[in-house]
């Protein structure tokens, strides 16, 4: 029920480097008809970089690494679910179009061999309601390099950190000693370990899987320019709490939020996410040739 596209496929069989991205940006995270121009953008970076795309969503029953773009527009076009370990199995089995969020795309670009994987902010815990996201217990779990511009703005950032440092996921900085704030280039957390060279990225992944330690490493990359801290903070008051209003629990927390910051915000945090997505395909991209290349015998 996984099916890697013919272009992946050929590709990783002949050790060329692979991007894989998520489709929630097509399904759930951006207005149309901006989430498809945003996924095919996003597409073209990882060609430009000299790698190729690989796009995870569900499609008639089938986890699919690599859509066309004939598969891109119908799952932009929805109506769509959001597929995450969870529900996956019940999804592909009845047939329902999905996108597939960090922890499902970690899944199926795992399955299929793939080591570098591009998204956004990386999903956490939750203020309240209570929600923890399935994304930390697959970035423990998926032995990829994960570039992200730190955890959603709208978590519980300290709980999230804390999560990962217990589930043993390496968290490197990307030339910064805090956590990229997704919104806002830095939060106020340190990050342990700072990188400046994907050649450090790629040592210090390689490290980790030759030490025989579970799962990948996470890549914070702050985004070039955010929004005014002060801002951000005033609209994420007001969106929990439209959402506490709302009543909305569980998976619906987090689109409930962005949305409602999105309306608070008049579009601003939506043109920071497309930012900080091209950006964090272009290191992915980097993080993915150095991995082939790598990979590559020393010759005589």
């Amino acid at each position: 029920m996984i099916q890697v596209a013919t272009p992946v496929a050929t590709a990783l069989a002949a050790g060329h480097p692979v991007v894989a991205l998520e489709s929630t940006v097509l399904t759930h995270g951006l207005p149309r008809p901006r989430n498809l121009e945003l996924g095919r953008a996003l597409e073209r970076i990882v060609r430009d970089g000299g790698a190729v795309p690989a796009t995870v969503g569900v499609l008639d029953g089938r986890l699919i690494v690599g859509l066309d773009d004939a598969q891109m527009e119908l799952l932009a076009h929805g109506p769509a679910a959001k597929a995450s370990p969870w529900n996956l199995a019940a999804i592909v089995a009845t047939g329902r179009p999905a996108g597939t969020t960090v922890a499902t795309t970690l899944h199926a670009a795992a399955a299929a061999g793939v080591r570098a994987f591009a998204t956004g902010g990386i999903g956490g815990v939750h203020r309240e309601p209570f929600d923890e996201s399935a994304d930390l217990a697959a970035l423990a779990r998926y032995p990829l390099v994960t570039v992200c511009a730190g955890a959603k703005s709208v978590l519980d950032v300290p709980a999230t950190v804390e999560r990962l440092e217990t589930a043993g996921v390496p968290v490197l900085g990307w030339r910064s000693d805090q956590l990229a704030g997704f919104h806002v280039p830095l939060g106020e957390f340190p990050i342990a370990e700072r990188v400046e060279t994907v050649d450090a990225i790629v040592r210090t992944f390689l490290a980790h899987r030759a030490l025989g330690l579970p799962g990948g490493v996470l890549v914070s990359q702050p985004v070039a320019e955010g929004l005014d801290p002060r801002d951000l903070a005033r609209w994420l008051e007001e969106a929990h709490a439209d959402v506490r209003a709302s009543g909305a629990r569980g998976k619906d927390v987090t689109p409930a939020l962005l949305a409602a910051l999105a309306e608070r915000s008049n579009g601003a945090t939506v043109d920071v996410n497309v930012r900080l997505l091209e950006a964090n395909a272009r290191l992915a991209t980097e993080v993915a040739v150095a991995l082939a290349f790598a990979d590559r015998p020393v010759s005589a």
